[in-house]
Parts: C-alpha cells; sequence; structure tokens
C-alpha cells in the first residue's frame, strides 16, 4: 500500500498555515485536558511590554493567534510560575497580581545537595574545598556579578576535567587567594580586576 502524499495532497498542506506554526507553552497550557503548571522564565530579560501582553491574556485566559485566526482559550486555568532575576523593574499593574516569593541564594548545605545531584561520585575534600572557595568570592564586596549555582557546577566540571589538585585550592592560611580556572566564576573584566586586587591587598596585609 502506498502512503506517500500525493502532489495534491502536498499542495494543500502546503497553503495551511498550521503546518508551520509551533504551539508555545502558553497555547500548550490552555489547550490541556488537565489543569497544568506554567513556567515563564526571566520574565525581566524580555521586552518592555510582554508583561503587560502577558497579563491580558492571563487575566482573559485567552489569546487571539492571527494567523490561524482562532481565539484560543483556556480549558483549565494553568497554575502559572514567573520568574525574575530583578535586572529591570516590571510594570506595577503586573505586581500587583503576583503573590511574591523571594527565593535566597542557596546556603552550603543547599548547595552541597544540589552538587551532589550533578556530581555524585565528586571526593569530598575536593568538594569541600572547592565551595570555600566559592563563598569566598561569592561574599567578596563590591563584585558587579557575584557568581551563582550554574558557575560552580561549571567550575567543578573543568576542576574534574583537569584534574585540578586539592592542594591548589587550599592555602595555608585559609585567607582568600586567586583559585584556578576562576575565570569560570568571574565573568567579567571589572570583578576579575577587583578581586585581583583584594587578593593582592589580602597577602601584603598578613
Amino acid at each position: 500500500m502506498n502512503t506517500t502524499p500525493s502532489a495534491a495532497d502536498s499542495a494543500e498542506r502546503v497553503k495551511d498555515i498550521r503546518n508551520y506554526i509551533v504551539q508555545g507553552v502558553l497555547w500548550q497550557a490552555f489547550t490541556a485536558e488537565q489543569p497544568v503548571a506554567l513556567l515563564i522564565d526571566e520574565i525581566d530579560k524580555a521586552d518592555i511590554e510582554f508583561p503587560n501582553d502577558l497579563l491580558r491574556e492571563l487575566d482573559r485566559m485567552e489569546f487571539y493567534c492571527y494567523e490561524t485566526r482562532e481565539l484560543i482559550k483556556a480549558k483549565h486555568r494553568p497554575l502559572v510560575f514567573i520568574t525574575s532575576n530583578n535586572e529591570k523593574e516590571l510594570p506595577d499593574a503586573f505586581l500587583r497580581r503576583c503573590f511574591f516569593h523571594y527565593i535566597k541564594f542557596p546556603d552550603a548545605e543547599t548547595m552541597h545537595r544540589i552538587v551532589d545531584v550533578h556530581f555524585p561520585n565528586l571526593k569530598q575534600d575536593l568538594l569541600k574545598a572547592a565551595m570555600k572557595t566559592f563563598y569566598d568570592v561569592r561574599n567578596l564586596p563590591g563584585l558587579k556579578k557575584k557568581p551563582s549555582t550554574s558557575e560552580l557546577l561549571d567550575w567543578l566540571k573543568l576542576l574534574m576535567a583537569e584534574d585540578i589538585p586539592l592542594e591548589a585550592l587550599q592555602s595555608a592560611d585559609s585567607k582568600v587567594s586567586v583559585p584556578p580556572l576562576v575565570g569560570a566564576l568571574l565573568k567579567n573584566e571589572q570583578d576579575t580586576t577587583l578581586f585581583e586586587k583584594l587578593v593582592f591587598m589580602n597577602q601584603r596585609n598578613r
């Protein structure tokens, strides 16, 4: 049996714009047969009008697709989670409709569990030294961009790939020093320069 589409079928398929539209997560959430959780990540990085546009669609629980000329209505109201890194202000009207919950940066114990998920076979003495160095760097005053969880994970991956010895992460007097592969933690010239100056001053005052 020949299942190859005919030329006529192909022509009809080309004419149907629906074959060229990918349904986004909001569309999928609205048309889901069961209530779903919808995550909108880092909304502060979107265009300035995006929060207001999103607010309108979430208020109405519907949006119009101009390409297909159809109104997409939510079958069930999704549970919407929106994250922001506070890189720019969000509209007051948008914030008034949100329940705010601040998630603080993981403490050492929580971070240890996060690392264990990604690197379950990491030697504990190396992890302990790396964690101390990471928090020493992160807690230095004046950094423009403090290293985050993703930087720590990337750094640990590099330490293992380069087989960096434990001694390279430890200083005899427990003071801050420039760690190996520091470029995985500090991502701009200003922070790197500041960190090197602070280390130099720290060493000179010993």
